[in-house]
């Protein structure tokens, strides 16, 4: 039986844990962690803080930004991942390689996700790239709807051979507007049909295959007046039209993009209320302990479905298998190569 976990998810502040964490972890409306680069030395490290936090508690859903490219915070010890633009041009060129090579990559990022002790890896971007968002890029696999779905699909697949979770985001695509959500709030006023047409296909093609979604701190003018992952307009469509039955995290609560919900305590109960079953809030400890502090009583099933459940792998003994060698001589080769002009299109 699940066991219900707490709604919050928290950042620490270097590559051990500290005692005054320690305490804050035991909190019951504590659910999860997510590590970032100043948490990270590498994979062995990695793999003994993991161990510490599952000491203190064993229950506790550890997470990472792991997506390859420029969004890689565990780096020395693993793979080089190339940005998932590179994946896409190689699937321009042969679209069968492409897939397989997307297969593999979700495979290898889970399992030395799960090398390292990680639960899962916010992975992967499902935003449609269209020269606007520096922020997306190319982190996206492609600018084409129907290529990020084949490719996503893919790279889920992957993902579920390792025994990983798959987190699609940013609900409904954060590609189509300039602005980045970590320093401002976006406007996207395009019509509703046109990003039903572009941006959402990935998510209304894929909700049945993802088993947690991350919506955007974005207002889609033409739908609701809410940032989506305020909205149980978005939210509620992503439930009942998309049928997705997976984990909604929030966005950090932490970066600009959210403060139009209010303070922090304003901010979880809005987020909550929109259909969020667990909050990041990253950067900010004060805006965490408030958080918390308006989350008491709280708590939900579906984050600690996505722990993983299998025999961890073991780190040193990847390289063993034909696959990772494979994937990883691959991926490590496609990371150095050169930016095509295409891509920049």
């Amino acid at each position: 039986m699940t066991q219900p976990l707490g709604p919050v998810m928290l950042d620490l502040e270097g590559p051990k844990l500290t005692a005054a964490e320690k305490r804050l972890l035991l909190e019951p409306t504590v659910g999860g962690v997510i590590l970032f680069a100043r948490n990270v030395e590498n994979g062995y490290q990695v793999r003994q803080l993991c161990s510490d936090i599952r000491r203190v508690r064993a229950d506790l859903l550890l997470a990472v930004d792991q997506e390859g490219g420029r969004v890689q915070r565990i780096k020395e010890g693993l793979t080089r991942l190339p940005a998932m633009a590179r994946i896409g041009e190689c699937y321009r060129t042969t679209p069968e390689e492409g897939l397989l090579l997307a297969k593999d990559a979700g495979w290898l990022l889970g399992m030395e996700m799960a090398a390292c002790g990680l639960d899962l890896s916010f992975a992967p971007v499902l935003d449609v790239e269209s020269g606007l968002s520096s922020v997306i890029g190319d982190r996206s696999f492609s600018s084409d709807p129907q290529h990020v779905v084949q490719l996503g699909s893919a790279f889920i697949q992957g993902l579920h051979d390792a025994g990983m979770a798959a987190v699609g985001k940013h609900f409904p695509g954060h590609g189509g507007v300039a602005a980045d959500s970590h320093v401002a709030l976006p406007v996207d006023d395009r019509p509703l049909e046109v990003i039903k047409q572009h941006d959402l296909v990935p998510f209304t093609q894929l909700a049945s295959q993802l088993d947690g979604v991350m919506p955007a701190h974005i207002i889609y003018s033409a739908f609701d007046t809410r940032p989506a992952g305020f909205s149980p307009t978005w939210l509620g469509m992503l439930r009942e039209s998309l049928g997705f039955k997976g984990c909604v995290f929030s966005d950090d609560l932490s970066m600009a993009g959210a403060h139009e919900a209010g303070d922090p305590k304003a901010r979880a109960q809005a987020a909550l209320a929109a259909g969020c079953d667990m909050l990041l809030v990253c950067n900010d400890r004060a805006a965490a302990l408030d958080v918390m502090d308006a989350c008491q009583g709280i708590n939900t099933k579906r984050p600690a479905k996505l722990r993983y459940s299998r025999a961890r792998p073991d780190l040193d003994a990847l390289s063993a298998l034909g696959r990772w060698r494979r994937t990883h001589a691959k991926l490590e080769a496609l990371a150095d190569k050169p930016q095509t002009s295409a891509e920049t299109e």
